[in-house]
């Protein structure tokens, strides 16, 4: 860690609602700070007696928070001394009852007595600074508070626990090593001697340039698992998609009417399949028209479909048999307009027509689904087969997936620099030239991490490995 991060950390007690505001059935209000134990002291008297600050870690006292021989709640003390806490200072976590009086009551209390309000996220900053986290870690925290599927909380976990910092710590420690060797090499540039192996250094370059591709290529599906799949349901004019949002949805989200034109702006709702988040945005029919509003709705529906990972399109099976010509020249513009996009067409109102024109349906158009909204006919195989188009095998292998903006473009940049040293490396040019590259890596996959200061790092190698004479 770097003399400016160490001058960041606080040495003052500081304290802060743990649950949600509001009223409950109890509430915990979390103190941190070398001071924390004595300040609570002076005010939480222990049913048994006992003195917290000669009780162990890790342990739950009952008694009273009194002031001035009033007594404010009975609650439970939970005590955690450093280094064993959460932000690696001594932590005491009052669990009061869930009044609101009560909660500021207390809070007000500590405040005038050596504690100052936390800002927003110090309590993980401060675990952060005292190196009980790394930065990736610390960033996660929120990512699992703000999980809302089994998908986006998995991945929220695995990043928690250290998932990135594990894939790039140990590439970054043997970057480190040749970093230091060839930091040697020019300090011996006189006498042309060569520490660093060539041909495993080369190895190293491609092994974190296949890891740092595979993290990056992650990115967009971590991204869409964290935050909704988003699906766009597309079609012409009372076709049910608005009908069909709110079958999967099990609600009246959408207003359905036999008015062509009902739906004018794109609305949106989310839905939790198989532990995947899916973002599904009912558009405006689209069709030709000289209604100004309509129009323009009809603009917002293609470009949400433009942002949309998956495009729903839907045909009216009734209508299929004697305009099939239009329909499949439909199917085809489509999937012309959106060439990266995955197209699932799906012929809708199937209650009105017979088997046999389901059949022609089918051997006409491939991989089409067949259902009836209104009925609720064939949605349960549309949502299963939603889920399969969702590859969750990264998820089930437990493999690292990036869903962090700031790691992405930091991965990007580590292998911009990687591959300049491979070049480098293969034009056979001078190591100083190189060696600013490797040091360009080795700062953008540190700054995932939180470690800064490369020059630091790659002294400490010299100092520690590679120290000649003494």
């Amino acid at each position: 860690m770097n003399l400016y991060i160490c001058t960041m950390v606080q040495k003052d007690s500081i304290i802060a609602l743990a649950t949600p505001s509001g009223i409950g059935a109890i509430s915990v209000i979390r103190i941190s700070g070398e001071d924390a134990i004595d300040i609570l002291s002076k005010f939480f008297v222990s049913k048994s007696g006992k003195l917290l600050k000669n009780q162990k870690t890790h342990t739950i006292h009952l008694g009273n928070i009194i002031n001035n021989s009033q007594i404010i709640d009975e609650v439970l003390v939970s005590v955690f001394k450093n280094p064993r806490s959460y932000t690696g200072e001594n932590i005491v976590e009052i669990s009061c009852h869930g009044s609101s009086f009560i909660q500021q009551e207390i809070i007000q209390l500590f405040l005038k007595n050596g504690c100052r309000m936390a800002d927003n996220g110090e309590f993980t900053m401060r675990a952060f600074l005292n190196g009980k986290m790394d930065l990736s870690q610390a960033e996660a925290v929120a990512d699992v508070i703000a999980s809302n599927s089994a998908a986006s909380h998995q991945m929220a976990i695995q990043q928690m626990r250290g998932g990135i910092t594990n894939e790039l710590k140990e590439l970054r420690a043997q970057l480190l090593d040749f970093a230091a060797l060839i930091e040697l090499e020019l300090d011996f540039s006189g006498e042309d001697v060569e520490f660093a192996d060539r041909a495993k250094f080369k190895e190293l370059v491609f092994t974190i340039t296949s890891v740092l591709k595979r993290l990056i290529e992650s990115f967009s599906f971590g991204n869409a698992m964290k935050n909704g799949i988003p699906v766009a349901i597309i079609g012409e004019p009372n076709v049910g998609k608005s009908t069909l949002l709110n079958t999967l949805l099990k609600e009246e989200k959408a207003i359905v009417s036999d008015i062509a034109g009902t739906t004018r702006d794109a609305i949106e709702d989310e839905l939790i399949i198989d532990g995947v988040s899916f973002r599904f945005i009912d558009t405006a029919g689209i069709r030709e028209t000289n209604d100004l509003i309509e129009n323009i709705g009809i603009k917002k529906a293609y470009e949400k479909a433009e942002n949309a990972q998956l495009i729903i399109f839907l045909i009216d099976s009734n209508k299929f048999s004697s305009a099939k010509e239009v329909f499949l020249s439909e199917i085809a513009t489509i999937k012309n307009r959106f060439p990266n996009k995955r197209v699932l067409v799906i012929a809708n109102k199937i209650d009105a027509i017979t088997t046999r024109d389901k059949n022609e349906i089918n051997s006409e158009i491939e991989d089409i689904l067949l259902l009836s909204a209104k009925q609720n006919i064939g949605v349960e195989t549309l949502l299963k087969h939603l889920t399969s188009l969702v590859n969750k095998g990264a998820l089930s292998n437990n493999e690292t997936i990036v869903t962090n903006s700031r790691h992405f473009e930091a991965l990007n940049n580590a292998l911009t620099a990687i591959i300049s040293v491979k070049k480098g490396i293969d034009l056979e040019i001078s190591t100083d030239l190189f060696s600013i590259d490797i040091r360009e890596c080795l700062r953008h996959m540190g700054n995932i991490t939180g470690e800064y200061d490369v020059d630091k790092d790659i002294l400490g190698h010299i100092f520690s490995n590679f120290c000649i004479g003494k």
